[in-house]
């Protein structure tokens, strides 16, 4: 058994608390459609990182304002789409056990979709919510974790994360928190890891929060 003593959880969205598998794809194809793009060009870019941090490694000379429509179709395609949208197994529960003051979630995600897929999935929403619209540079940056940290008002060596991409891992790495991934969306995390959320172990105890992981 690993564990950690901290303050605060942050939780990635997609492929951590909710399953958005079907709509992410369906949406992303759409895009790929759009740029004119082969999908499997496109498929290795879709997960936690911004719409408009892929369009700048996929298509650089893209012009400012087509990247701004381009965008904005991704926005409304997706929040649109929530079929199949659901909580992942254990979601539910840990976000109803801790403490609102102490848990937030960070996505790479606008406010408008993040609020479709909680309301889709049927999940408690926290108080904190951080999303591509609080800051300038989303993951792999750490601006998101730093972001949530300190709308909480713990340090970030105090806030676990719980992530299932690789860039959401070197975003948290990066920002000084404890990582533990979930292995929904991807094989490997550069991290400790568990099979899904409901493999991790929340307890509320005395100066904090207990997190656990089996091995």
């Amino acid at each position: 058994m690993r564990s950690w003593l901290v303050d605060a959880v942050l939780f990635d969205l997609d492929g951590t608390l909710v399953d958005s598998s079907g709509s992410v794809h369906r949406s992303w194809r759409k895009l790929a459609e759009r740029i004119g793009r082969p999908w499997p060009e496109v498929e290795p870019h879709i997960h936690g990182v911004p719409v408009q941090q892929v369009l700048a490694r996929l298509e650089p000379d893209m012009p400012p304002a087509e990247v701004a429509e381009v965008s904005e179709f991704m926005i409304a395609t997706e929040s649109g789409d929530t079929e199949g949208v659901v909580a992942q197994p254990g979601a539910v529960a840990v976000l109803s056990l801790l403490p609102p003051e102490r848990v937030a979630i960070v996505t790479s995600g606008t406010v408008r979709l993040a609020g479709a897929r909680i309301a889709a999935a049927g999940l408690p929403r926290p108080a904190v919510v951080v999303t591509a619209d609080d800051v300038e540079v989303g993951k792999p940056d750490p601006a998101p974790f730093l972001a949530g940290a300190a709308r909480l008002g713990f340090p970030p060596a105090r806030c676990l994360v719980v992530e299932d991409a690789p860039a959401g891992v070197t975003s948290a790495t990066a920002a000084g928190c404890p990582v533990v991934g979930v292995l929904t969306t991807h094989d490997a995390l550069d991290a400790p890891t568990v099979a899904s959320l409901d493999q991790i172990d929340f307890q509320l105890v005395d100066g904090g929060i207990r997190v656990s992981i089996p091995g």
